[in-house]
C-alpha cells in the first residue's frame, strides 16, 4: 500500500522529490500519512477533495485483500 501511495503522489506533485509516507500500523488498521511539500498540497487533496477522496479509494481498493482497514491521511 505504501508503494502505491508514493507512486500516485509523486506523479500528482511538481515536487515529487519532497513526497513521503509514513505507515503506523496497528491490531485494526493501517494508517498511512502522505507528507507533500506545501506548495503541492492543492493538487493532492483537489477541488472539494475530489483527488484525496480517489486516492483513498484506489488504496482502499487495493488493500481489500488485507483484514485490516487501510485509512490515509494528508499531511502537510
Amino acid at each position: 500500500m505504501k508503494e502505491l501511495l508514493l507512486f500516485i503522489a509523486k506523479a500528482l506533485v511538481d515536487h515529487p522529490d519532497e513526497v513521503r509516507v509514513e505507515q503506523t500500523e496497528d491490531d485494526r488498521a493501517i494508517i498511512l500519512e502522505l507528507h507533500v511539500a506545501p506548495e503541492d498540497m492543492g493538487k493532492v487533496i483537489g477541488k472539494q477533495g475530489r483527488i484525496a477522496k480517489a486516492i483513498r479509494t484506489v488504496v482502499n481498493a487495493a488493500s481489500a485483500t488485507e483484514k485490516k482497514r487501510v485509512m490515509v491521511e494528508i499531511v502537510q
